[in-house]
């Protein structure tokens, strides 16, 4: 007849796996005085202080677009209350947000040619 081993009462119940933090990803257009004022640095450098990953990048039509995936807390304060500022010489006239898939999170911030 097999027994079974005792358990040790005293040792700490196994760690609960911890969930994956939510994550989000948004496609924003910045339009206004957006390009020649250094706005993609301004993004990228904000951007990686606050852990999100994604890229920035001048388009043609004279707006910057970027590309924020990360935390939401983190997305919406960039939209709601960072791009609208911007840099000094920036004059930001609209934010337009629209939603996208996340990116890796250890892809970083970059800045990408114009389209």
């Amino acid at each position: 007849m097999a027994t079974s081993a005792p358990t040790d009462a005293s040792s700490p119940p196994a760690p609960k796996p911890q969930p994956e933090p939510a994550r989000k990803a948004v496609r924003v257009v910045v339009k206004g005085r957006v390009t020649g004022v250094g706005f993609r640095d301004w993004t990228a450098s904000t951007a990686e202080s606050l852990g999100l990953a994604g890229w920035v990048r001048n388009r043609r039509d004279g707006s910057v677009e970027a590309l924020l995936s990360g935390d939401p807390a983190k997305i919406e304060d960039m939209i709601t209350r960072r791009f609208p500022v911007g840099p000094p010489a920036a004059t930001v006239t609209a934010v337009v947000p629209s939603p996208a898939e996340p990116v890796d999170p250890s892809a970083g911030f970059e800045i990408k040619f114009t389209v």
